[in-house]
């Protein structure tokens, strides 16, 4: 009676499938792992909605820029402009420096620093009979030796912008005299003007001009003239370059409408030509005030300023009172006062200019 209990117990679990503790009745093999499949993707995709068991790559942060770098970004430019800072400050800052310097000290003949001056150089110097005289000879010469310059070099700059046989060898021989030492080409016309074997003499009296040759040199009036040209003559050069190139610059096409408007080239060079070589013309005539302002080879070479001061400017006579008069402190101040001539110059030509373009 026991054993067909038991054998009836055994036929029952195998009639339920065998279900162990735990498990709900009346289910079968693939009923329990149909469920356990579908609790395992409900439980995948909500571990994928809440970000828990699989989140997202996210991208690394870039990294903070680094300081030094940053630092040598900034300090990068220097290192291409540190040599032509330091040049300016050495050659062009410094000397002013010690220009204005030395024009308030009272200096000894042998260089010796006796303390400070204050003013009193500057009123030795206004009190020198010669300086009216030399004032108004710079002035004269300046602006003389610049616009003849300007003028001349116009007129080279379109002869030299046109097509014609050796065009090439006349631009080639135009630069040698600004290639040419400045002191070498005086010495040579000062030779060259000479009474007793200048070539000009000769040449003016073979043609008639002259009966007897003419010491150019030996009259102030004369002598000036004659230093002027020489300055006209090494300044063409340049200019007439920076001209050239200015010419070059403008389109055809503007000539070309001028043209088929009726525009003579009269009318063309002064409507188109002159207004577009403004930046040019500017460009030429301030480095030009700059260069013949300073132009003590010439006047040196050619007359030592002389005969006595009457042929004399800032340049030669402020040499003259550090190394004839040893006046060094004042000598000082005539340099300050010739540094004011050329900014006064330059920022009044650079007023009318900016003027002019204004009401243009």
């Amino acid at each position: 009676m026991g054993r067909g209990r038991r054998c009836g117990e055994t036929a029952h679990r195998h009639r339920g499938g065998g279900r162990r503790p735990g498990e709900g009745p009346g289910r079968d093999p693939e009923d329990r792992a149909e469920g356990r499949l579908t609790s395992v993707a409900v439980h995948d995709v909500t571990a994928s909605a809440t970000g828990a068991e699989h989140p997202a790559p996210v991208a690394p942060a870039p990294p903070p820029p680094r300081r030094r770098r940053r630092t040598w970004r900034a300090l990068e430019p220097l290192l291409w402009l540190g040599p032509a800072t330091l040049l300016i400050l050495t050659m062009v800052v410094w000397p002013i420096i010690e220009m204005i310097r030395t024009s308030l000290t009272k200096v000894s003949s042998t260089g010796l620093s006796e303390g400070f001056a204050g003013l009193s150089n500057y009123t030795d110097l206004f009190a020198e009979g010669d300086l009216p005289g030399v004032l108004l000879r710079t002035v004269v010469w300046v602006i003389g030796v610049v616009a003849v310059t300007i003028l001349v070099s116009l007129g080279l700059a379109q002869l030299l912008n046109a097509s014609f046989p050796g065009r090439r060898l006349v631009r080639w021989a135009m630069i040698v005299p600004w290639a040419s030492s400045v002191l070498m080409t005086a010495l040579i016309w000062r030779w060259m003007l000479n009474n007793f074997y200048g070539v000009i003499n000769r040449l003016l009296m073979d043609i008639g001009v002259l009966d007897a040759p003419v010491n150019w040199l030996a009259h102030p009036g004369q002598a000036l003239a004659a230093m002027m040209g020489v300055a006209v003559f090494v300044s063409l050069p340049f200019t007439s370059f920076v001209l050239l190139a200015g010419v070059q610059s403008i389109p055809g096409e503007v000539y070309e409408a001028a043209r088929v408007d009726g525009a003579g080239p009269v009318r063309a060079y002064l409507s188109i030509t002159l207004p577009l070589l403004r930046p040019s013309l500017v460009v030429a005539a301030i480095i030009n005030v700059i260069n013949v302002f300073n132009s003590f080879p010439i006047i040196w070479a050619m007359t030592r300023g002389g005969p006595g001061f009457s042929t004399d400017t800032t340049t030669t006579y402020l040499y003259k009172l550090a190394f004839d008069n040893q006046s060094v402190g004042e000598s000082a101040a005539m340099a300050v006062v010739n540094f004011g001539l050329v900014l006064a110059v330059v920022l009044v030509y650079l007023r009318v200019v900016r003027r002019q373009e204004d009401t243009a």
